[in-house]
C-alpha cells in the first residue's frame, strides 16, 4: 500500500524503467494514449524498484526522449475503489423502492441511474489550470442488491486516471437514483481514505455535486491547488442564501431568532417573546424558514404533525440512537394514561399521602423474592404475578435518591446535592452578609436581605459572621435575583406559587454543607420577606420543611432553565452553526470539534418542539410556567459569559477555589469534597493538554492563528451573529495566539461533554423522588390568618404534599427526565474517536492515545475516592457515589457516562 501512495503522490512516469533499446518504439507520440494499466501488476517489475517507489525517488527512463514521450502521452491507469453503503439507515420505503427498481426490467427503470463519481487531485492541471479529474464513474448500487442485506455493503468502482493525475485529495458525487443513500466512507485502493458519513440526496432534489474530501487536514493556506476551489464550494454550499423553506433534505447551516416558541394564531395565551432582540437578548438558533404565523408575521409558525423542525439532514438522529429515542418517547406516553385519566377526567390526581406518590415506583414484591428462591407458585400467584408485571410496566424505576418513608429531603442531603447532585453549579461562597442583590432597584424596588446575624450566629461553631466568612466557611444557594421580577407573573398563575429564596448553609469540621438560614421573597407590596431557620418544634419543623421544599423547587427551574437549557445547549449552538459555515471539513480544529457537535442541533430542535415552547414540558411542570422563556433570556443577558464557562474561572468566579500554584490543577478547592469540581479539573486538566498539545502542532505562533482566515471568520461569526446580543462585551476572549485557541477550544469541549453530563445524566437518578426536588410548588407557606394554617396545623404532612405537582404532572415530569438521562446503544463516550483523519500525524495519535489513557486513569481515581470514606459527600450509608464524571457507561439509565457531545 505504501507504493501505492508513492506513486500515486507523483507523476506516474516515475514509476516505469524503460530500455532504450527495445522500449522506445512503444513510447512514440500518441502511442500509449488509449492503453489502460492496473497498479497491482507494477508492483511486481522488479523489487529494486519496489524499493525505490518506497523511498519516494523517481524513476526515470533512460534517455531524454522516453521522458519527453511520457510526459506529453500520459499513461491511462484503471484504479479500483471501494463504496460502503451503510443499509441500516435506509427505511423500509426506500428499500421497497429499491427492490421495485431493481426488478422491474420491462421499462428500463434502471437506465441512466448510479452514482455518478469523479476523483479530484490534490494538483491543478498547468494547461486548464484546473483540478485534475478523473473520468466519471458510474456505479449501480442494484446490479448487486440483496434482499436482506448486511448493515454494510460494500461495492467496487473503477477510475480511469492519466499517469501524472498525482494524489487524489476528494471526489464528487452525484446521486441519479430516486431515493437519498447514506455513504459511509470510499476507498481508493488503501491510497486515500474518504470518511463521507452522510447523505447524497438524488440530483433531481440537489443538483450540486456532493464533494467528498480526503482525511487529511489542512489548514487553509497550505491547501493543495487542486483542492482550494472545491473547499470553498463546499462551504458556500453549507452557508445556502439565508431565503425559503428548509427542507428536511437540506444541509443548510443558518441562524434564526427564537421566534417559534408561540403561536399567536391560537390566542394572547400561546404568545411568548421573541428571544434575540433587545429586550428579550439570547443565542441564535438553526433557521428552518417555515411559514410565518398569520396574525403576526414576526413569528414562525410552530411545527405540525406533517412536519417535523428542520435541522440539517446529517444532524438528524438516526439508527439505534432514534428508535431508542422514540421507543422511550412510547414508553411515557403510555406510562402517562392512568395519570391522565385519573388526574384530568377523574379530577382525583392530587396527592393526600405519601404512598400515592411511592406508588409510582416500581417495587420487588414477595412473590417475586419467593420466585427467585426457587420456592412453586400456586396458580393464584401466577395470575397475580402477572397482574402485577403489568401493573409494574405503567410504573417507574425507583431513583437511586429517595427518601424511603420521607416525604422531604434532608437538611444534610440539600447540602450534599449542592456539591454532588444534578446542579452544582449554583452553589457559591458567602462573601458579603447580608446578600446583596443586583437587581435595579428603580425597577424592583430595594432589595435589601431579611437575614440578620441573629438568624444564624448559633450555628457557627462559637465564630461572628464576619469570622465564618473569613475563615470560608459561609456558603449560599442564592435564587433571589433569578426569580423575583417574575414573581407577581408566576404566581398568578393557576395552580404556580413560588418565592425568591436564598439559603445559607456552613461548612461543617467533616467537610459537609448543612443549612442554617432560608429568605423567602416575595415582591414589594407583599408581606415580602421571611427568613426561617432549623426548627425547634413540630409547627417550625414542618415549616422548615416547607421553606426546603421551595428552595429545591427554585434549585430545579434554574437547573433546568439556566445550568442545563441556557448554559449548554443553547449556547453553543451558534459555536456549532457557524463552525459548519465558517471551518472546512478539512480545517484540523473542525477535526477537533466535530465529535463535540454531534447531534446537538437535533437535540435543541425538539426541545424547541417540545420542551421550551408554549405548553411544552417546561412550563407545564415547572413553576416557572409561561415565563419561563423571560428566565432564560434575563440569565443570559446579566450571567452568561464564555470567559467564565472554563471550569477554573467558573470556580473562581464562585469563590468556590483560588489560585494556588502548589495544588496540582494550580487551584485549591475551598470544600476539598466538592465531587463535581474535584473530579472535573482531573478532567479539565487532561482535556486542556490534549488540546495544546493539538493546536501547538498546527499552529507554530500567533501570526499563523491571525492570519487563518477560516479559524478568524468562525469565532467572528458566533460572537457577532450567534451571539449578536453579546457582540459588544468586553469579556470576549481575544483569538490573536495559540495559547487563546487552546483555552477556547478547551472551554467548548468541556462545555459540550463534562458540564453537560454532569447536569443531564443524573436527572432521572438523583432528581426523580418529587417530594425531595419538586420541579413546581402549588402553595406557599400558609399564614396564621387564613384557613390553610388551621389545615396545616391539622395535617402538615398532608399541606406539604398537596404544594407538589399532581400525579399527572408528575408522570410526565418522570417521563421526560428519565429519557433525558438515557444513553444510546451508540453513544460515544469521551477519550473515544476515530483517529483514520491523523493516519499520516503520529504526534496527533500518540495525543488522543494518551489523553484515552488519562481519561480511563481518571475513571479509576474517580472510583477511589467514591471508596473514600473521609469523603463525606459521595461516601457513607445510604450516600450514592459521585459517578456523573465516570466517561463510561452502559446504555440506558446509568448515572454516569460523559458522551464526546450534547446527546442523550
Amino acid at each position: 500500500m505504501a507504493m501505492v501512495k508513492e506513486i500515486m503522490g507523483q507523476p506516474m512516469l516515475g514509476a516505469f524503467c524503460f530500455d532504450a533499446s527495445t522500449g522506445l518504439s512503444h513510447l512514440k507520440r500518441g502511442a500509449l494514449k488509449h492503453k489502460k494499466f492496473s497498479l497491482f501488476p507494477i508492483f511486481s517489475c522488479s523489487s529494486m524498484l519496489a524499493q525505490e517507489l518506497k523511498k519516494g525517488v523517481q524513476v526515470f527512463a533512460k534517455d531524454e526522449e522516453s521522458n519527453i514521450a511520457l510526459a506529453l502521452n500520459p499513461v491511462t491507469l484503471t484504479i479500483t475503489g471501494t463504496v460502503t453503503i451503510n443499509n441500516s439507515k435506509i427505511t423500509e420505503k426506500e428499500t421497497m423502492a429499491k427492490i421495485l427498481q431493481h426488478f422491474d426490467t420491462s421499462n428500463n427503470t434502471l437506465r441512466g441511474r448510479g452514482l455518478v463519481m469523479q476523483l479530484v487531485s490534490t494538483e491543478f492541471d498547468p494547461r486548464t489550470m484546473e483540478p485534475k479529474l478523473s473520468n466519471r464513474a458510474v456505479l449501480n448500487l442494484f446490479n448487486e442488491f440483496k434482499i436482506g442485506a448486511d448493515e454494510m455493503s460494500t461495492y467496487k468502482v473503477e477510475f480511469e486516471i492519466d499517469s501524472n493525475f498525482g494524489l487524489a485529495g476528494a471526489i464528487t458525487v452525484t446521486n441519479k437514483y430516486d431515493q437519498e443513500i447514506f455513504l459511509e466512507v470510499i476507498s481508493i485502493e488503501g491510497v486515500v481514505d474518504i470518511a463521507c458519513n452522510s447523505w447524497v440526496q438524488p440530483d433531481k432534489v440537489h443538483s450540486e455535486k456532493r464533494i467528498f474530501f480526503g482525511n487529511k487536514a489542512y489548514l487553509p493556506w497550505n491547501t493543495p491547488m487542486g483542492l482550494r476551489e472545491l473547499r470553498e464550494e463546499e462551504l458556500r454550499q453549507l452557508r445556502g442564501d439565508g431565503k425559503g423553506v428548509r427542507r428536511a433534505c437540506d444541509r443548510v447551516y443558518d441562524y434564526d431568532v427564537y421566534n417559534d416558541l408561540g403561536n399567536p394564531d391560537e390566542g394572547n395565551e400561546h404568545v411568548r417573546p421573541i428571544l434575540g432582540t433587545k429586550e428579550f437578548p439570547d443565542p441564535r438558533r438553526c433557521r428552518t424558514g417555515r411559514p410565518r404565523t398569520m396574525i403576526d408575521e414576526k413569528y414562525e409558525s410552530p411545527v405540525n404533525a406533517s412536519m417535523e423542525t428542520y435541522v440539517p439532514r446529517d444532524e438528524a438522529f438516526e439508527g439505534v440512537k432514534k428508535e431508542g429515542l422514540d421507543c422511550e418517547k412510547l414508553k411515557g406516553i403510555t406510562r402517562n394514561l392512568i395519570p391522565f385519566f385519573t388526574t384530568c377526567v377523574a379530577k382525583c390526581g392530587d396527592f393526600k399521602q405519601l404512598s400515592d406518590i411511592t406508588n409510582i415506583y416500581k417495587r420487588k414484591d414477595l412473590h417475586e423474592i419467593k420466585a427467585e428462591k426457587g420456592k412453586p407458585s400456586q396458580p393464584m400467584d401466577v395470575i397475580r404475578k402477572i397482574y402485577d408485571d403489568v401493573e409494574e410496566y405503567f410504573k417507574f424505576n425507583t431513583p437511586r435518591i429517595n427518601g424511603g418513608t420521607d416525604c422531604c429531603i434532608r437538611d444534610e442531603e440539600l447540602g450534599r446535592q449542592a456539591l454532588a447532585g444534578v446542579n452544582p453549579l449554583s452553589i457559591k461562597r458567602l462573601e458579603t452578609f447580608p446578600p446583596i442583590s443586583n437587581l435595579d432597584p428603580s425597577l424592583y424596588g430595594a432589595q435589601e436581605s431579611a437575614l440578620k446575624e441573629e438568624h444564624i450566629i448559633n450555628h457557627l461553631d462559637g465564630m461572628s459572621v464576619e469570622q465564618a466568612m473569613s475563615e470560608k466557611k459561609l456558603y449560599m444557594l442564592d435564587y433571589h435575583d433569578a426569580y423575583l421580577p417574575f414573581l407577581k407573573a408566576i404566581n398568578a398563575q393557576e395552580d404556580r406559587k413560588a418565592y425568591a429564596t436564598r439559603t445559607i448553609l456552613y461548612l461543617t469540621r467533616i467537610g459537609t454543607l448543612k443549612p442554617i438560614a432560608i429568605e423567602l421573597s416575595l415582591p414589594e407590596g407583599e408581606p415580602s420577606k421571611q427568613v426561617l431557620t432549623p426548627p425547634l418544634d413540630g409547627t417550625s419543623y414542618w415549616l422548615w420543611q416547607l421553606a426546603k421544599a421551595h428552595v429545591c423547587s427554585n434549585d430545579a427551574g434554574v437547573h433546568q432553565l439556566v445550568q442545563h437549557w441556557l448554559r449548554t445547549h443553547s449556547c453553543m449552538e451558534p459555536f456549532i452553526i457557524a463552525a459548519h459555515r465558517q471551518l472546512s471539513v478539512m480545517h484540523p480544529i473542525f477535526k477537533l470539534l466535530k465529535p463535540h457537535m454531534k447531534h446537538t442541533l437535533q437535540i435543541n430542535a425538539l426541545a424547541r418542539e417540545a420542551l421550551i415552547n408554549a405548553g411544552g414540558i417546561i412550563e407545564s411542570d415547572f413553576t416557572s410556567g409561561k415565563y419561563s422563556t423571560h428566565m432564560v433570556s434575563a440569565a443570559y443577558r446579566d450571567c452568561w459569559r464564555f470567559d467564565m464557562e472554563a471550569l477554573p474561572a467558573d470556580l473562581i468566579r464562585r469563590g468556590m477555589a483560588e489560585h494556588d500554584p502548589t495544588h496540582p490543577h494550580g487551584l485549591r478547592l475551598l470544600i476539598e469534597d466538592y465531587p463535581y469540581a474535584d473530579d472535573g479539573l482531573l478532567i479539565w486538566v487532561a482535556l486542556e493538554n490534549l488540546v495544546r498539545t493539538y493546536v501547538n502542532y498546527y499552529y507554530n505562533d500567533e501570526f499563523m492563528v491571525q492570519s487563518d482566515k477560516e479559524l478568524q471568520a468562525w469565532y467572528d461569526e458566533i460572537i457577532n451573529v450567534g451571539h449578536a446580543d453579546h457582540r459588544d462585551a468586553s469579556w470576549w476572549p481575544r483569538l490573536s495566539t495559540p495559547s487563546d485557541l487552546t483555552t477556547i477550544l478547551t472551554t467548548l469541549i468541556w462545555v459540550t461533554s463534562v458540564q453537560h453530563s454532569a447536569l443531564n445524566f443524573g436527572q432521572y437518578p438523583l432528581g426523580g423522588y418529587v417530594p425531595m426536588r419538586s420541579p413546581l410548588m402549588k402553595k406557599l407557606l400558609p399564614k396564621e390568618e387564613d384557613q390553610e394554617y388551621k389545615d396545616f396545623l391539622e395535617d402538615p404532612k398532608g399541606y406539604l404534599l398537596s404544594s407538589l405537582p399532581n400525579l399527572y404532572q408528575t408522570t410526565k415530569f418522570l417521563a421526560v427526565v428519565s429519557i433525558l438521562s438515557q444513553h444510546s446503544m451508540d453513544e460515544e463516550y469521551l477519550g473515544q474517536r476515530a483517529l483514520s483523519g491523523w493516519v499520516g500525524d503520529p504526534e496527533i495519535i500518540e495525543a488522543f492515545y494518551k489523553f484515552s489513557i488519562d481519561i480511563r486513569r481518571i475513571e479509576k481515581e474517580i472510583e477511589k475516592r467514591n471508596g473514600d470514606p473521609k469523603r463525606r459527600n459521595r461516601c457513607g450509608a445510604g450516600i450514592p457515589p459521585y459517578e456523573l464524571l465516570i466517561a463510561s457507561s452502559d446504555p440506558g439509565v446509568t448515572c454516569r457516562g460523559v458522551p464526546n457531545s450534547i446527546s442523550i
